[in-house]
């Protein structure tokens, strides 16, 4: 079962205390759009067909959708302008297909079906899906950034440059917990982006994104950077390790892989996710996260996320009454701030260190944490087989562990 195994960077989700805190279940109803427009390619596009996407490109002529209202520039007015002259050739177009094979009912090769129906039986049949996204170049010699759930499962990846010349890509890697992916094009001199730095921003800030949503290729919107450190639980994503953008600037599908960017013309995020049926609540993932992963994918391949197999829930006064006065919750709680551990999974870190369910995590690394958050930068920012010194409390008292993140169990995490 997908999601089996949680870490330190997934709060809990199950508990029915997490579920009865209003906002909470609010948010664990949301429905997550990923941005790769066109068929059902694997790894997250918006299912449709070309007759809905003709649909809602036509609604975008009589409708705003995801829009935000015109603001005023303090500056220069043509500042948009200078930004999408200066990072427009550098933003790619990503065409993905893959080759599915039909899958025929296990029951049809039963001898019986094969004497009696024979020719009458469905035969194997293979279909191609194709699916479009975003991306950009972040250096002269070919290297692009786009989202993992673009690429995923492509047997073929083309690229389209502004001008009009096109490649074709390889996939250098691509990471599912962040949904980060680099492509890979032959080519020389190629426009490039420069990238910001999205732990500076500040809601209230300008926001620019550049894509191709539906199929209209280098569309330009603007908006604001309307609130930052969304988690994945609360927009709807809580098999992410990815601490969110959120921007009213009108993104849609297609869009998924193309840049997010402030008024300099620096990227500062990555498009990846929407609400669905809302209007205004685009999600980006910040480019210094998108770095980090790139990085470790243009040099291995691969990504090693550490983990501590826990589940955790960060302590609130209404959580610690509804926990004490439940007698089935088996937990009963003497702090009133900190991070709950909920549950261990067997054979983790966490459980080789010692941790138990009940205790409350008080300090990592002798920094005090109050939210789940917290703990999970802590942990993405360690690494694996380093040491993480957690102070807990326990039945009363103050213990002390030392725990070593493992590398996240991708594979079994999709069980």
């Amino acid at each position: 079962m997908k999601n089996q195994v949680r870490d330190a960077n997934q709060p809990l989700i199950n508990s029915k205390y997490y579920n009865n805190t209003p906002w909470k279940k609010a948010a664990a109803s949301l429905s997550l759009v990923l941005l790769g427009s066109g068929m059902t390619l694997a790894g997250g596009y918006l299912a449709g067909n070309n007759q809905q996407l003709s649909e809602n490109a036509s609604k975008l002529g009589v409708s705003r959708v995801n829009a935000a209202p015109p603001l005023p520039s303090a500056t220069d007015p043509n500042f948009v302008i200078k930004v999408v002259q200066q990072v427009g050739p550098a933003v790619v177009r990503i065409d993905s297909s893959r080759t599915v094979q039909s899958r025929i009912p296990a029951e049809f090769n039963d001898p019986f079906f094969q004497r009696f129906f024979g020719s009458q039986l469905p035969q194997q049949r293979q279909r191609v899906e194709k699916g479009t996204g975003s991306g950009f170049i972040i250096s002269g010699n070919g290297e692009i950034l786009t989202n993992a759930h673009v690429v995923d499962g492509a047997d073929t990846v083309t690229v389209t440059l502004k001008d009009g010349r096109s490649f074709q890509g390889k996939v250098l890697g691509k990471d599912e917990l962040t949904d980060v992916a680099v492509v890979k094009i032959q080519a020389d001199n190629l426009p490039s982006v420069t990238l910001g730095n999205s732990d500076q921003l500040q809601p209230g800030e300008w926001a620019i994104a550049i894509g191709n949503p539906l199929g209209l290729d280098n569309s330009v919107t603007t908006g604001i950077i309307s609130a930052t450190g969304r988690t994945s639980n609360q927009i709807g994503a809580p098999d992410k390790r990815v601490e969110f953008i959120q921007t009213d600037a009108a993104i849609n599908p297609g869009n998924s892989g193309g840049p997010l960017l402030n008024a300099r013309g620096e990227v500062i995020g990555m498009n990846t996710a929407i609400i669905q049926g809302a209007q205004g609540l685009g999600f980006s993932i910040p480019i210094n996260t998108a770095q980090r992963i790139s990085k470790q994918l243009i040099s291995t391949g691969k990504v090693q996320h550490p983990y501590l197999g826990i589940q955790m829930l960060g302590l609130t006064p209404q959580i610690k009454q509804n926990l004490n006065s439940d007698p089935n919750s088996g937990i009963t709680i003497n702090e009133d701030k900190g991070v709950l551990v909920v549950k261990v999974m067997p054979n983790s870190p966490a459980a080789k260190a010692g941790v138990r369910a009940g205790d409350v995590i008080k300090s990592l690394n002798g920094q005090s944490v109050t939210d789940a958050g917290s703990v999970q930068r802590a942990v993405e920012n360690s690494q694996v087989g380093g040491n993480l010194r957690l102070e807990l409390r326990r039945n009363g008292q103050t213990i002390s562990l030392a725990v070593q993140p493992g590398a996240f169990p991708t594979q079994q995490a999709q069980l």
